[in-house]
């Protein structure tokens, strides 16, 4: 079944992505318009009434800075989501991650039938389950699989910073804000996750495919119209390099006119050695032959890397996004490895928490890359987020004076 679910899901993107061609394809792809019509009308629909409040945000009294972006996968969330988190909790502030743990082994519900009966009073409604804490910010508490990939990595890299996955992200934030005395909750994806009030919207923009190719879901892989980027707060450009992105910036410029604008990269800082627990620094995979194995949204950019590196990738695999690896899969890439006398498989951060364990016997060493985020541009802008969010903000001299009631 879920062989057969990813198959579909990597025709969708071939599709979308035009790697398919023929009548089949074109068909698809005329369908997928006509759905992504309907759904550009749902989303707008849904924003306005939570604009006009018949719908209602929540409040929870700490500030909520969300971090998404207009598309789907592949604008490296997870490196800025942590870059925040480490930096607040360094500053001293008592932070939480909140992530609705996409693609994480699901909690037993009621079934339909007893919810609807349940709607309608006719069986005692069932209780609530809490929330799924992956970290309590001392101990990782659940394996990737129950926790998702993503909270699960950010759980591991950040000690002191609890992670609480739920799809239902107010009853998370109250729960962090209840148990661990958060008083800043990150918003994992959340640009369009509205029912919980932000305060800061950071909207991430990929260098290499900014509003992917202009279409929107299901026909491209934008969750908003382009135009949304006016309700970001703050922009981020990831996957920059030294040359300045002038060009897109005059683009975002067309959509959001004030929103200050940070450009970064995702920099390589070491590859660890699945087995051992070794690190090794990044410019020792220079003229090494290896494979690259990976299940992640760009797989592109992943291989590009490791050439940039100055590594020879003789052998690639690529997975669905989220793919969580069998024993026999990765036995058949390292078999078709050593065939080629490859050097080392080398995957990424994400990708290694998703492999069956034990793994199967092999004779070539699987190291992984550690990536992090580093600013290129804006880091006075960065250095002024977090300032915003640390320090309490201070009362105009007078102000408390006026607004106090007149003695008698």
């Amino acid at each position: 079944m879920k062989d057969t679910l990813e198959d579909i899901e990597n025709f969708i993107i071939d599709v979308i992505l035009h790697n398919k061609r023929g009548f089949r394809a074109w068909v698809a792809r005329c369908v997928f318009f006509g759905l992504s019509k309907i759904y550009a009308s749902v989303v707008m629909l849904r924003l306005w009434l939570y604009r006009e409040r018949f719908f209602h945000d929540h409040h929870l009294g700490v500030p909520v800075i969300s971090i998404g972006n207009l598309t789907v996968g592949g604008t490296g969330k997870t490196p800025v989501v942590e870059l925040f988190a480490r930096t607040l909790r360094d500053k001293g502030r008592a932070v939480a991650i909140l992530s609705r743990g996409y693609k994480s082994k699901r909690t037993v519900r009621p079934s339909l039938l007893k919810r609807v009966a349940a709607t309608f009073n006719l069986i005692e409604k069932p209780a609530e389950s809490p929330p799924r804490v992956v970290s309590d910010g001392k101990t990782v508490l659940l394996d990737s699989h129950t926790a998702g990939d993503e909270p699960w990595m950010l759980a591991t890299n950040l000690p002191g910073v609890p992670v609480v996955v739920d799809k239902n992200r107010v009853k998370a934030g109250k729960h962090a804000i209840t148990n661990f005395h958060s008083d800043v909750l990150l918003l994992d994806d959340g640009m369009q996750y509205l029912r919980l009030k932000h305060r800061l919207d950071i909207v991430l923009v990929d260098r290499t495919a900014p509003f992917g190719n202009g279409h929107m879901l299901p026909r491209g892989t934008l969750r908003e119209p382009a135009q949304h980027l006016k309700r970001a707060s703050y922009i981020f450009i990831t996957k920059s390099d030294e040359t300045p992105n002038t060009d897109l910036i005059t683009e975002i410029r067309r959509y959001n006119r004030d929103a200050e604008i940070v450009e970064c990269r995702h920099r390589p800082m070491h590859f660890k050695n699945m087995d051992s627990g070794e690190l090794m620094a990044i410019g020792e995979l220079k003229g090494k032959y290896v494979g690259a194995l990976s299940g992640i949204a760009v797989p592109e950019s992943f291989e590009k890397g490791l050439r940039k590196l100055g590594a020879k990738v003789e052998a690639t695999a690529r997975f669905a996004d989220h793919h969580r690896f069998t024993e026999r899969e990765i036995k058949q890439f390292i078999d078709r490895c050593v065939r080629r006398d490859l050097e080392f498989i080398v995957t990424t951060e994400k990708d290694i928490v998703r492999f069956p364990d034990p793994l199967p016997k092999y004779d070539i060493p699987i190291i992984f890359m550690r990536v992090e985020i580093e600013i290129l541009r804006g880091q006075e802008v960065f250095d002024k987020l977090i300032r915003l969010t640390t320090e309490p903000r201070a009362v105009p001299p007078g102000v408390l004076i006026r607004n106090l009631p007149a003695i008698a």
